[in-house]
């Protein structure tokens, strides 16, 4: 272990992050209402451009007047190569109440971009007295953002989360594909005339996690376009889940349950992890560094590991 201490991401559940255009205004109460985790109340792709000064006026209106519970509740804002984005911050921070855990950033492709927004967002909590900071999560959507992920997870102490953003990903990217997440047809090897799809993100995804865990933030894996494709998207939040991702977007209030079920550590795990960490006290009290469970050999890094499993599963249960 490094002599600099791997920071602990916010304890807080991330499983599933349910976005909805702040222009359909029928939709606030049915998210509030979710087993969402966090909610992305969304002002930039899925709003029109001539919606934007009406759907920030209701992202404000939502904010001040649903009852949000127990969400975490996130607004995305428009690029900062567009004209709205810094109306969509200033008028967020001086109209929007306490509520607004945070500020969704999207295609960021350098530190620079958290710079600009964290310096407005600063300006205005000081002007107008807000007590309670706001937090960023950004979203990697270019080349340029994955290029720079370290610097960007380190750009700001009100980062807390870092997504992917497949769909943008693969445009910068000059990727052949028009998928949003998951396998794609063309992306598969051959063995013994047989072809096996591999997951073309797994990069990507695994940089992001590493930056995150650098700098102690939570990676979050993005959208899966084909929400009718239950088992796609369970077989790519698995892929994630495995890497160290800690959640998944929804796009379709059907994808919650998926992603809960997936982020959330199974009871068969759970014990497991508990078994190690007993067998690895009971090791110890023998003066052995090490033994053996089920036939496996465990150590002091497997009790890293299924404390990770055991916290979660706690932080879990206790939200």
């Amino acid at each position: 272990m490094s002599f600099r201490i791997q920071p602990a991401a916010p304890a807080r559940p991330n499983r599933c992050q349910l976005f909805g255009p702040a222009s359909n205004t029928k939709l606030f109460a049915k998210m509030a209402a979710s087993a969402a985790d966090v909610i992305n109340i969304d002002l930039e792709d899925s709003v029109a451009p001539t919606d934007k000064d009406m759907a920030r006026a209701n992202a404000i209106e939502a904010i001040n007047t649903i009852e949000w519970g127990n969400k975490y509740l996130s607004v995305r804002i428009n690029g900062l190569d567009t004209p709205y984005w810094y109306r969509d911050v200033v008028d967020l921070l001086e109209q929007a109440g306490d509520r607004l855990d945070q500020i969704m950033i999207p295609k960021v492709g350098c530190a620079e971009d958290v710079y600009a927004v964290d310096a407005l967002v600063t300006a205005i909590e000081r002007a107008k007295g807000r007590t309670k900071p706001i937090s960023f999560e950004v979203i990697i959507e270019s080349a340029a953002g994955i290029a720079h992920v370290e610097a960007i997870a380190a750009s700001s102490p009100r980062m807390q989360a870092i997504s992917l953003g497949a769909a943008d990903f693969a445009a910068s990217m000059g990727m052949q594909t028009t998928g949003i997440g998951g396998t794609q047809e063309d992306y598969y090897m051959l063995r013994d005339g047989a072809k096996y799809w591999s997951d073309p993100w797994h990069w990507a995804q695994t940089a992001i996690v590493a930056a995150c865990r650098t700098h102690g933030l939570l990676p979050v894996d993005g959208p899966f376009g084909d929400f009718s494709d239950d088992e796609g998207y369970i077989a790519q939040s698995k892929r994630s889940a495995t890497l160290g991702m800690v959640g998944k977007w929804a796009i379709h209030p059907k994808q919650i349950a998926l992603a809960n079920e997936v982020f959330t550590p199974s009871e068969a795990k759970v014990t497991e992890a508990r078994e190690i960490l007993a067998a690895m006290e009971e090791a110890k009290a023998r003066g052995e560094g090490a033994t053996v469970y089920k036939g496996r050999l465990v150590d002091i890094a497997s009790i890293k590991q299924a404390e990770v499993i055991v916290r979660q599963s706690e932080m879990i249960a206790g939200s």
